[in-house]
């Protein structure tokens, strides 16, 4: 038996409008593709390549987009077990349910997921306004009403909302009164992780994709039913969050393994946590030495008045590929470049570009291709 695939507009003036279909989905009644409801772009994008209004397996939750940052986004199909194990698992790790602040977009799988916990919990969650961005007295005040309920609460953010909302007093209190704080969806400033610390606030690291629910690996440990494994440098996540392969892409190889979704990214286990290196799709070859971009991105970000950075490579006529990067915060050039003279010389960036911010593709993404487009031009 099967049922159709039917769009899902989310309004960012009003996420929580689609708790009741959210609902219909993890109760196994409707299959829904969730889309940006004013991103008319997007949402042809969307309709067209995940096959909106034709038969889908009813096994099939939610079809959830990637961010599309290499190309036609892939429709991971969520299962009501993916989404509800998750939650579980989140919360158990947490340390029991509580309510959530919702300040990310409920189209993404990290704002799905804060709304789905919700509903598992059998809570209200309190949803901000994120048309026009992420502000930060919006977000203190709703971290004010949260903490006069006596309840336990939580949010999830991008690394580039926490980093905002630490450079005020006002966020920074905001922040503290969480029981805990989520952060995924890209690589967090190990600056930033210290100074949460040592100011109280409870940050957790997430790591995990569309593919897997939403993050299923916490501050390097895994959840209760997910198994990581590291197979020739690259990361395989399996267990009950698995999505049921891609909408679009049936058969496709990182699915290839029942129960396993092999990832795009590299890593390694350490003292029984697992480490990101980087994604293995972004590697750089320059001059036949190979660079995860990431690796210098820490570099550079452990930089006094370095606030966010992205390495990419673009073609060069005797490297094969340049590295070359871009930044924000208040670093000069030749600030940076001294901070990374202790590097192997032919990691430092052939070339470097200050931007007052970085192209983005998703909560807290950085676009590389829109990088790599500003130094090819």
């Amino acid at each position: 038996m099967s049922r159709h695939l039917d769009i899902l507009p989310v309004d960012p003036h009003d996420p929580g409008a689609v708790l009741p279909a959210l609902e219909e989905a993890i109760g196994g009644r409707h299959t829904y593709l969730p889309v940006p409801a004013f991103d008319s772009t997007r949402t042809e994008l969307l309709r067209h390549s995940q096959r909106a209004g034709e038969p889908i397996d009813d096994a099939v939750a939610l079809v959830v987009a990637t961010s599309g940052s290499t190309g036609t986004p892939k429709g991971a199909q969520l299962t009501p077990e993916n989404l509800v194990t998750s939650a579980d698992d989140t919360h158990q790790r947490l340390g029991g349910t509580g309510q959530w602040l919702l300040a990310m977009p409920a189209h993404h799988i990290a704002g799905i997921q804060v709304l789905v916990r919700s509903l598992v919990a059998g809570t209200e969650p309190l949803c901000l306004d994120v048309s026009q961005g992420f502000h930060i007295d919006a977000f203190a005040d709703a971290a004010a009403r949260l903490s006069a309920t006596g309840d336990r609460i939580y949010t999830s953010l991008a690394p580039l909302q926490l980093n905002k909302a630490m450079e005020t007093l006002a966020g920074i209190d905001a922040l503290r009164s969480f029981d805990a704080v989520l952060v995924g969806g890209a690589a967090t400033d190990p600056k930033l992780l210290s100074a949460a610390e040592k100011l109280g606030i409870n940050v957790v690291t997430t790591y995990g994709s569309s593919e897997t629910a939403g993050g299923c690996v916490y501050d390097g440990r895994p959840l209760a039913h997910t198994r990581v494994r590291v197979r020739g440098g690259r990361i395989h996540l399996g267990g009950a969050t698995i999505a049921h392969g891609y909408r679009n892409l049936p058969g496709h190889e990182a699915f290839a393994e029942p129960g396993w979704f092999a990832t795009s990214d590299g890593g390694e286990i350490r003292d029984q946590r697992l480490v990101v290196t980087g994604r293995l799709d972004a590697v750089i070859t320059s001059g036949g030495m190979k660079l995860h971009p990431e690796v210098l991105e820490r570099e550079m970000m452990l930089i006094d008045g370095v606030a966010n950075a992205c390495v990419v490579g673009i073609p060069h006529p005797r490297f094969g590929q340049a590295i070359v990067a871009a930044y924000t915060g208040t670093a000069e050039i030749p600030e940076l470049l001294d901070g990374l003279a202790h590097l192997p010389r032919w990691q430092v960036p052939k070339d470097v570009r200050h931007l007052d911010k970085l192209p983005v593709t998703g909560p807290g993404k950085v676009d590389r291709r829109a990088v790599a487009k500003l130094f090819e031009a």
